[in-house]
């Protein structure tokens, strides 16, 4: 490759990232932007590499989410920046109930589970428009069956999930604190108090 070409090599994969509503992988990039370039997976990740290394201290970076790369404003934004970005967007992050936040973590960290789970562990009920929501957003997925009576629908997180929290895994997702850490004494212990 000259270094003409090069150069255009990697203003495209720059470009694509810049437009891209979704994040890109190494593969779509080579199959769908790149089918012109005889290039390898590798010069297209020694590509990244080198844009997540330009971008390291710019107001966005590049980033490895699940599916892919993408570009992200910088997670360190001062708040006086900030203030100024989110004046930017016309469009208000929505706001999720505490009940949609517990079943979605729940989900994340028992991953797979059923929706009777997610109730016994809750206490409550979860209402249709809870699970309704998470399918729609595409961050919770059926993955198949628990093989009880009823054959009730397990529940597992999906990539667009991890995309949306920044993940490239599970594994990232915090450690859970002991119910004891939160504040909540064990059913026995205060029984005896």
């Amino acid at each position: 490759m000259t270094p003409a070409d090069n150069k255009k090599f990697v203003q495209l994969v720059e470009a694509a990232f810049f437009v891209s509503e979704k994040p890109l992988s190494v593969k779509q990039l080579k199959t769908d932007l790149l089918v012109n370039y005889q290039v390898s997976h590798q010069q297209i990740r020694d590509v990244i590499n080198e844009l997540v290394i330009k971008y390291k201290d710019a107001g966005v970076n590049l980033v490895q989410v699940a599916s892919g790369f993408r570009f992200e404003t910088i997670n360190a934004l001062s708040n006086d920046l900030a203030f100024f970005i989110a004046k930017l967007s016309k469009e208000k992050a929505p706001k999720y109930s505490r009940a949609l936040l517990e079943t979605l973590a729940l989900i994340a960290y028992k991953q797979p589970i059923t929706r009777g789970e997610i109730e016994d562990i809750r206490g409550v009920a979860v209402s249709s428009y809870i699970m309704k929501t998470l399918l729609e957003r595409n961050w919770v997925k059926i993955v198949g069956n628990k093989e009880v009576p009823g054959r009730p629908s397990l529940y597992a997180t999906t990539k667009e999930f991890l995309d949306y929290f920044s993940l490239t895994s599970l594994s990232q997702l915090p450690e859970l604190l002991p119910m004891t850490d939160l504040g909540v004494m064990d059913k026995t212990v205060a029984e005896t108090v």
